[in-house]
């Protein structure tokens, strides 16, 4: 399938990501406005963000299973406007329960709607060349620490947190609806099925699907995938300080990370058509699991500059590989599903990093237990996905209802 469209679909999904991961993710650059305007509490403010994973983990299969009975369009359509409606709302939160209502639980599924429907989307439109496009897909995803949180940041400048929040939520508006309108249904589903150009699996059924080793195998890899890198994600700006470095220094290490993921997302897809989905993802997650107990043994500035190319290159670079292997292994016509089923497992990782990773350093009055976890997290993923087995070429016949 070379249809010059696929390429249309791929901006808009990479698009639609950035706004919708940028928005969710724009909430760390409100926590200190939020809280000295409202007196709410920095801990009840950032439960919210918490609250959002979990409606991530909640929402994703079910968005997914929508997007394989009626397509992606009006599934991330539907995602797009419930976004810009709930940022808009939760700039008008009057309490605190309000708010975390508000962009916790609505924030959290509206962004659901985008990741898994896409990313099945996207591997239906390429026969060759899917880990390139899924990886293009998801660096527009990575694109949002560099622009929305910035754009935020920049807001706050001109406006308090309300109207900042307000033009946020009407960007998201103004940008992901008519990108959303762009999406299209991958060509081999047009009249409802795959059969006959689809992967040896053709004739599987949902349940024997969700019930199969290598579906199992896939969602505990990745919990312990997501597991591994979000504790690091959220404490090591905190880290720093604690090591003396300047907090405006300190935030710059994560927008190091952003950058050098963006280069990891488009290398490990390129790698991974030439070599391998599996196999290159498997070495990435051993050396994610040994980049981030890296940061146990850096203080100073440089160090964690050096040791944030080289993970962020790694996890941002392992992530949309987990698409390319569901493609080759399930049937198109549930791609939705699939894909929601491993996000789901992959937000419920990234929740406890902020909760664990703080719940280390309480007790121990420092992160480098946290790092060292987060090692042993990564090897006991890549040990998972080295497990995994694709289905025999004739699966089909033997796993029919």
């Amino acid at each position: 399938m070379n249809h010059p469209y696929r390429w249309v679909i791929v901006a808009a999904g990479g698009l639609l990501g950035c706004v919708a991961v940028g928005a969710m993710f724009s909430l760390p650059v409100f926590l200190q406005p939020m809280a000295a305007d409202t007196g709410w509490s920095v801990t009840g403010i950032s439960t919210a963000m918490t609250i959002g994973f979990l409606a991530m983990a909640a929402a994703s299969m079910a968005w997914g299973n929508l997007s394989d009975r009626f397509g992606p369009r009006p599934v991330v359509l539907a995602g797009s406007a419930v976004l810009a409606a709930s940022l808009a709302l939760a700039s008008r939160a009057s309490s605190l329960i309000e708010f975390q209502l508000l962009f916790g639980m609505l924030v959290g599924a509206a962004t659901a709607a985008v990741f898994a429907p896409m990313m099945a989307c996207v591997t239906g439109w390429f026969d060759t060349q899917r880990g390139l496009a899924v990886s293009l897909v998801s660096a527009g995803m990575g694109m949002a620490p560099l622009t929305m949180a910035p754009l935020a940041a920049w807001l706050l400048t001109v406006t308090d947190w309300r109207g900042a929040m307000l033009i946020v939520a009407a960007i998201a508006a103004t940008l992901m609806i008519p990108a959303a309108l762009l999406v299209r249904r991958p060509p081999a589903l047009d009249g409802g099925s795959a059969l006959g150009a689809d992967t040896p699996q053709a004739e599987m059924t949902l349940a024997t699907a969700v019930r199969s080793p290598q579906f199992a195998t896939l969602l505990l890899a990745n919990f312990f995938c997501c597991a591994t890198h979000s504790g690091p994600i959220f404490h090591t700006v905190s880290y720093a300080v604690t090591c003396g470095i300047p907090m405006i220094a300190a935030v710059s290490i994560y927008s190091v990370e952003g950058l050098s993921g963006m280069f990891g997302r488009i290398g490990f897809g390129v790698a991974g058509d030439r070599f391998g989905a599996q196999r290159v993802l498997v070495l990435g997650l051993l050396a994610q699991a040994f980049g981030v107990m890296s940061y146990a043994f850096v203080s100073g500035l440089g160090g964690f500059y050096t040791v944030a190319v080289v993970v962020g290159f790694i996890y941002a670079g392992t992530m949309p590989l987990y698409a390319v292997i569901i493609r080759e292994n399930f049937p198109l016509r549930m791609m939705g599903t699939i894909m929601g089923g491993i996000g789901m497992a992959g937000s419920l990782g990234m929740s406890t990093g902020p909760l664990v990773g703080g719940m280390i350093y309480d007790q121990f009055g420092s992160y480098a237990p946290m790092y060292l976890a987060a090692c042993g997290m990564g090897i006991t993923a890549m040990l998972i996905l080295a497990a995994f087995r694709p289905f025999p070429p004739r699966q089909a016949e033997m796993a029919m209802a």
